[in-house]
């Protein structure tokens, strides 16, 4: 005995469209801002291939979600504020919104008194200044540990170029209980898998007029290319996908 007809079959898919689309219509609108450095900013075309990882979120997410991508070249959490890009974000917050925060790669510059915080110190601090700022507009922070650098040993083994900072923005999430997204420790098996050759299509890592913005190629391994930006952004959300927050019935496939 058949359990589902052809017509059944075709009526538990339109029942399913139907429940998809009802969920979509009811759900209220929120957007997500993201601040932090040029590993997460937008870039305009002409500097193709290069790419923010925060630029590949939107397609995750559905139509009731608008990510404002907030994150700037050579900031860190001191300059962020002290140039006004944050004062920016934090005017449009509202209630139920949410703050997407990395930083660490030009905080740890002790050469520029202008980026440079202390892991442990100032850089905690600012941290918990931006959570505590987003909470006072009901909104929720979410914190994110730098990404890797592709930087490699004689061995081949990758090394770890941040410091005390990854473990620093840890400390935060769990003391000020946010969200993290560990992005320092999932790129770590990311770049790894691909080895030392591989790794270098994550990174602006590429050889003379293979693309026409850089006539005489590029050995940076620390920005990402649009395929680097997508990988990490499909690491992000798969943490998104386990935290207990909302935000997560909005991504496309939130299974």
């Amino acid at each position: 005995m058949k359990i589902f007809t052809k017509k059944s079959a075709k009526l538990f898919v339109l029942l399913f469209v139907v429940l998809i689309l009802w969920q979509c219509t009811t759900q209220k609108k929120i957007d997500i801002y993201t601040i932090g450095d040029s590993t997460m900013a937008e870039y305009d075309s002409t500097e193709y291939p290069l790419t923010g990882w925060a630029e590949m979120l939107q397609p995750f997410f559905n139509e009731n979600v608008t990510v404002h991508n907030h994150g700037k070249s050579g900031r860190s959490t001191k300059s962020f504020r002290d140039l006004g890009h944050w004062k920016t974000v934090l005017d449009s917050l509202k209630k139920g919104d949410y703050v997407l925060i990395q930083f660490g790669h030009n905080d740890e510059k002790e050469y520029d008194s202008t980026r440079y915080t202390i892991s442990g110190g100032s850089f905690n601090n600012n941290l918990k200044r931006f959570i505590d700022e987003t909470r006072d507009k009901g909104a929720i922070p979410i914190l994110a540990t730098p990404i890797r650098r592709r930087k490699f040993d004689k061995n081949g083994k990758l090394l770890d170029t941040h410091g005390a900072y990854p473990n620093a923005v840890r400390k935060v999430a769990e003391e000020e209980d946010v969200p993290l997204i560990d992005l320092q420790k999932m790129t770590k098996p990311l770049i790894e898998s691909l080895g030392v050759e591989g790794s270098k299509k994550l990174f602006m890592n590429f050889e003379p007029e293979q693309y026409s913005a850089y006539p005489e190629g590029k050995k940076d391994n620390t920005h990402l290319t649009e395929y680097g930006a997508k990988e990490i952004s499909k690491l992000a959300v798969q943490r998104i996908k386990n935290f207990k927050l909302e935000l997560k019935n909005y991504l496309r496939d939130s299974k």
